[in-house]
């Protein structure tokens, strides 16, 4: 989330700037997904699509891949590890992709390290894309959440400093406020110089 003092806001024209934070743009979708403007519904409709699609020809390859094992004559046990290779990458993908969706990764280590699952099981990752499509934009709702926190805070900080600090009144003691009113001898004054 970025917090310039001159981004567009939601609602906001393409060539306006409002002070306060600016949305992180989403894959597919932009900053539509603010006010779910600028065809966002199409857009969710077409990402639905397009990852459906690709998971139906991500299948078609892997279908392919295990011809070409059984043709290679590998034997019953390879090609049923590889089957269940691929089932068990898909799914680790999937729960971790839908966790991407909700919140931020706590350990990049950890997420390097299943970033090759994540890779053989990436029919799990279009899959969970697809079924995020019917409920919001993919990862709306983390980016929501951390927008209207950012503006929270952003209306916070700037409501404790309102108006000039140049204008304002200082506030002295009483006894300093005014010369006449001071308690005790008054101070001799410096004679000028000719």
């Amino acid at each position: 989330m970025s917090e310039n003092s001159e981004a567009p806001g939601p609602g906001a024209a393409p060539g306006s700037t409002t002070p306060g934070p600016r949305p992180e743009p989403l894959r597919f979708f932009g900053t539509t997904w603010v006010d779910h403007s600028g065809g966002y519904g199409l857009r969710r409709a077409g990402a639905a699509v397009g990852s459906l699609a690709a998971a139906v020809a991500a299948c078609f390859v892997l279908r392919f891949a295990f011809q070409g094992l059984e043709i290679a004559d590998v034997g019953g046990f390879v090609g049923i590890l590889v089957v269940v290779m691929f089932a068990v990458c898909s799914a680790v993908a999937f729960r971790k992709t839908w966790e991407g969706f909700g919140r931020r990764p706590t350990d990049p280590a950890r997420e390097a390290s299943l970033r090759g699952i994540r890779t053989i099981g990436f029919v799990g990752g279009l899959l969970a894309y697809f079924f995020r499509t019917f409920r919001e934009a993919p990862g709306e709702g983390l980016h929501r959440e951390e927008y209207e926190a950012a503006l929270t805070r952003y209306e916070k900080r700037r409501s404790t400093r309102t108006g000039n600090p140049a204008a304002r009144k200082r506030n002295r003691p009483a006894n300093q406020s005014d010369p006449a009113k001071q308690s005790g001898p008054a101070k001799p004054k410096r004679p000028k110089r000719k």
